[in-house]
C-alpha cells in the first residue's frame, strides 16, 4: 500500500480515519498501520480500539472487571479477546470477553522460554472462571476448548514441536476434577506431533514418545504408528 498522507485521504482528520478503518477487514489492519507515522499512531492509540468495540460488541463496554489473575487490559487487547471468542472459541453463540482473554494468556505462557507445568495453567485457568461464577464442570469445559484452540492456533515449527513434545512428557497430575488435565486436550497434542511434525522426530524420540501414548491411550490410531 502507498503512502497516502498527501492525498485527500491524508488530510481527514483522525476521527474519520478511525470510522473508515473499522469498516475495513480486521486482517488489512496490519498492513494499513504501515502506511505512514499518523496512522501506526491511530493503531497505536485506545481511540480505534475502542470505537471498533463499540461498533462490534456494544454490550461489552458495559461488562465489570473481573476478580483472578487474568487482567481485561487495555482496549487494544479486548479487542483481541472479544475477537478470538467471537472467532476462534466455540462458546454456543455467546461472546465472552474471559474466554478471549484467556486465551491470550494461555498462548503467552506457552510462549515464553521457561513455560510453567501445564497443571498450573490450567489450574490457574480453572479458578478463573470459577471466581467467575462458573461452575467446576463448566470451567473444566472452557478450560479445555481454550487449550485446544490454542494448540490448533500454532504455527508448525520447530518451537511447536518442542513445546508439544514438553506436553507430552509431562507426568500425570492426579488431581480432583476440574483441576485434572483433560483428556481431549493431551490426544490433541499426540495426535499434532505423530501427524504434523512426524519427520521431526528422531528414530529414539518417535518410539519414546509413541510409548508414552501407547501408556495413557489404547488403542492408539493406526496413523500415529505410521500406517
Amino acid at each position: 500500500m502507498t503512502d497516502r498522507s498527501d492525498g485527500p485521504i491524508g488530510r481527514l482528520p483522525e476521527h474519520l480515519l478511525v470510522e473508515i478503518f473499522i469498516h475495513l477487514p480486521v486482517g488489512e489492519w496490519v498492513q494499513i498501520a504501515c502506511v505512514n507515522k499518523q496512522w501506526a499512531d491511530i493503531f497505536q492509540g485506545d481511540c480505534l480500539w475502542q470505537t471498533a468495540i463499540a461498533r462490534n460488541w456494544p454490550s461489552a463496554g458495559l461488562r465489570k472487571r473481573w476478580p483472578g489473575p487474568i487482567p481485561r487490559g487495555s482496549a487494544r487487547r479486548r479487542f483481541q479477546a472479544l475477537h478470538i471468542s467471537d472467532n476462534l472459541v466455540p462458546s454456543g453463540g455467546e461472546i465472552d470477553e474471559l474466554v478471549g482473554h484467556t486465551y491470550l494468556y494461555l498462548k503467552e505462557q506457552l510462549e515464553r522460554p521457561a513455560m510453567p507445568p501445564s497443571s498450573i495453567l490450567h489450574g490457574t485457568i480453572i479458578d478463573q472462571f470459577i471466581a467467575c461464577g462458573k461452575t467446576g464442570e463448566k470451567a473444566h469445559d472452557l478450560a479445555s476448548k481454550i487449550w485446544l484452540a490454542v494448540i490448533d492456533g500454532l504455527e508448525e515449527n520447530e518451537q511447536t514441536f518442542l513445546l508439544l513434545k514438553h506436553l507430552a512428557r509431562e507426568g500425570e497430575f492426579f488431581l480432583p476434577f476440574p483441576y485434572s488435565r483433560s483428556y481431549k486436550v493431551l490426544w490433541r497434542v499426540f495426535d499434532k506431533l505423530f501427524t504434523d511434525f512426524r519427520d521431526c522426530f528422531s528414530g529414539a524420540d518417535y518410539h519414546d514418545a509413541l510409548s508414552t501414548a501407547k501408556s495413557r491411550f489404547q488403542p492408539v490410531p493406526s496413523t500415529w504408528l505410521g500406517h
